[in-house]
Formats: structure tokens, sequence, C-alpha cells
């Protein structure tokens, strides 16, 4: 762990959480982790346009995400040591090029290796959470961190709703087109409204050393594991039901277009209205009570989808009870890592959201093969078994109260 010497307040010189600079640092986030998302209603046109199985594509959905889980690793544990604004630009411009190489892919191996690198780069949402943690006031970090995180749910809704129709009118590369656009539109304006904001704390550490500290991070924080688990299984059960949608969604008897398909992204808008007030519930009560009604909501949600599915108004309610579990289940996370160690948000922020995107990555592809071997019945099977081990977690016989850490 790094010495308590080595770790020098420099919290005195960051600037104010405005209302402005959160709402900013809300659209970034948005705007940024959209680009993981165009992908999953046009991954039947995609799939058409190579000439390659269900399966096949969904491959490149897994990729993304363990591209995404890697920058997470590689990245996010600079914010610890490093000025986060020149972080954060150098990642963009990054972004920008892979995003063209999508748009430009002739065969799927290229847009693998392209989609890899933009998700390995586009991890700057987990740079900016931990960031709003450090500028927010101790009593009101719940209630900030659900303001971007309803910007990042946006980006993630409208990213598939834009996606679906953009690509049914203009055919998918022109999505990719504009999403390098945003990036570009966006970088200017961060260059002129986001402040200079420095780490935490001045860590005198090499980079090796920081890697390294993720692993006693791991091993000596009890909460943080659990967290990691609980957050990886329920984005596990999210991967497992939206990488498979589309392809539901375009089977009898709804046979929808990947416009229609995006559209019913809209559905998601009640879950990022609750994001909010999940973040003021877990201010007012607590991290692990949140959790835990999130998991069970998510697994009800599962339920609901799998007997109802077939039936367009039991397909949107189950949609809706999906969002707002994996949300509230998101946030508790959040709050509760970020409050372990201040100065380590970083460092915490990776080991657990590395996790969350492992397991992420894992339920894509587990749908994605349940699917093309069982159907609906398989992406259920997949989803309702990772989201009972998130909720397992939870239970007293597997969650005894470790040992505290404090910083050493």
């Amino acid at each position: 762990m790094i010495s308590e010497n080595q770790e020098l307040s420099s919290v005195e010189n960051q600037p104010k959480l405005t209302r402005g600079l959160l709402f900013l640092l809300a659209i970034t986030s948005g705007i940024s982790v959209a680009n993981l998302y165009y992908i999953q209603p046009l991954l039947a046109d995609i799939a058409q346009d190579f000439h390659v199985t269900a399966g096949e594509i969904g491959r490149i959905a897994t990729v993304s995400q363990l591209g995404y889980a890697l920058g997470l690793l590689l990245f996010i544990p600079l914010g610890d040591i490093r000025e986060r604004k020149s972080l954060i630009f150098s990642l963009i411009g990054v972004v920008i090029i892979a995003l063209v190489g999508v748009a430009l892919s002739r065969n799927i191996i290229m847009l693998g290796i392209a989609c890899f690198i933009f998700s390995l780069t586009t991890v700057i949402p987990q740079l900016i959470l931990p960031l709003t943690a450090q500028l927010a006031e101790p009593k009101e970090r719940g209630q900030a961190l659900g303001i971007v995180m309803s910007g990042l749910s946006t980006g993630i809704l409208l990213a598939r709703t834009v996606s679906g129709v953009i690509g049914d009118i203009f055919g998918w590369r022109i999505m990719y087109w504009i999403a390098a656009g945003l990036m570009l539109i966006l970088a200017v304006i961060l260059k002129f409204f986001l402040p200079e904001c420095k780490p935490a704390s001045s860590i005198r550490v090499t980079y090796g050393q920081l890697l390294k500290s993720l692993w006693t991070l791991f091993v000596e924080l009890p909460e943080l594991r659990k967290a990691a688990l609980f957050g990886a299984m329920i984005f596990g059960s999210f991967g497992a039901f939206w990488s498979t949608l589309a392809f539901f969604l375009q089977e009898p008897p709804y046979y929808f277009t990947a416009q229609i398909v995006g559209l019913f992204g809209l559905v998601g808008i009640v879950g990022i209205l609750y994001t909010p007030l999940a973040g003021r519930i877990v201010d007012k009560k607590t991290p692990e009570f949140v959790g835990l009604v999130s998991g069970i909501i998510t697994l009800i949600a599962f339920i609901i989808l799998w007997q109802l599915g077939s039936n367009l108004w039991g397909l949107i309610l189950g949609v809706i009870i999906f969002d707002i579990g994996t949300r509230g289940g998101q946030i508790s996370n959040q709050a509760r890592v970020y409050s372990l160690i201040p100065e380590a948000r970083n460092r915490l922020n990776t080991v657990y959201m590395v996790s969350y995107f492992l397991g992420g990555s894992l339920g894509t592809y587990l749908g994605s093969t349940a699917w093309s071997i069982l159907k609906w019945d398989g992406v259920f099977l997949v989803g309702s078994i990772m989201i009972s081990i998130g909720v397992l977690s939870f239970l007293p016989a597997l969650n005894k109260k470790g040992y505290e850490v404090t910083s050493k």
C-alpha cells in the first residue's frame, strides 16, 4: 500500500464543483460512454454486412468490453497521480482516430481491432466519476454521483436510440463518423471550460508501483471485493440482455427493424430519472441497502422478461424494472467504493470497474452463446444466474464483516 507520508494533500487548490461544472462532467460522461453502445442495435445489420453469424458478431461486443476493462486497468490509476484534464485530452485523441477506423472497416477483423482500440481509450467517464467524488461535499457526494451517472445513463440510452435510427436510414458506418465528430466537438468544449484538476494527493510513486498497489487494495479491502463481485454480476446480466435484444426483436412476434430496436431504448428513460433519486437514497440510507434492493429488483425484471417478453407491454415493463435495478446497483456500488480510501479513489475505481466490465464481457459472451443455442430461454438463464450470485453476496453467511483497513 502507498504509505501515508507519500500522500501529501493538494485538495485545497481544487476547483469548486459548481452546477455548471457538474453539468459539463455529466455531458462528457454521456458522450464518451455512448461510443461503447452504438453497436448494440446495429449488431444484426453489421452481421449481415460482413456475412457473419450472430455469435461471431456478438464477439465484437465482447472484444469491446474487454478493451474497456484493459483501459480501466492501464489508464484510470493515473488519475491518482496525473492532472485529469490533460489525461482526458490524450484519451479523446485516440478515441477519435479509432472511431474513424470503425467507420472505414472492410472486414470483421479490422472492425474488431478498431472497436478494441476505442474501447481501450474511451474510459473517460471512469476518470470523471472519482473526480466528481473528490470535488463534491461529502454530504452531497451521492447526489453528485447520481447526476453524473444520469448523464452517463442518458448517453447509453441515446446511443442505442440514435444509432438505431441512423443505422436504419443511412447505414451503420455513418453512425461512427458522427461519433468521431461528437468527440472532436467535445474536445473543443473541454479545452475552454474544463479546469485543470490535480489529484487529491501528491503520490511519489512509479507507474509500476501504482499498478501493483491495485492488488494490495483488492486483497486488503473486503468491501471492495464484495462490491466488485456484485458489480461484475449485475453488469454481466446487463450485457447478456442488451447484446441479444436486437436479435430477439428482429424475430417473431416482433420483426422490428434496427430503427425500432434503437427507439426501444427510450424505455430506459425511467431508469435515468431514477438515478439521482437512488443517489439521494444512498446518502440517507446505506449503499449496501440500496445495492441489495437493486439486485432483487433486477432479478424480478429478468423473470418478467422471460415470462412476458413475447408481449410488448411485458417487454417494456421488464426493461423499465431492469434499468431501475441495474442503475441503482451501480450508483450504490460506486458510493460504497469511493468512501473507502479518499486519496485512492481512482485506483479503487479501477479495481471495481475492471471487475465490472470483465463481468459485462462474460455476460455478453455467455448471452450471445446462449441465444445461439436456447434463444430467449438461454438469455434468461445466463442473466438470472449472474444476478443471483450478486444478490447472494449480501447474505449474512457470505457477507461477514471484514476487518477495517485504513491507509497505511
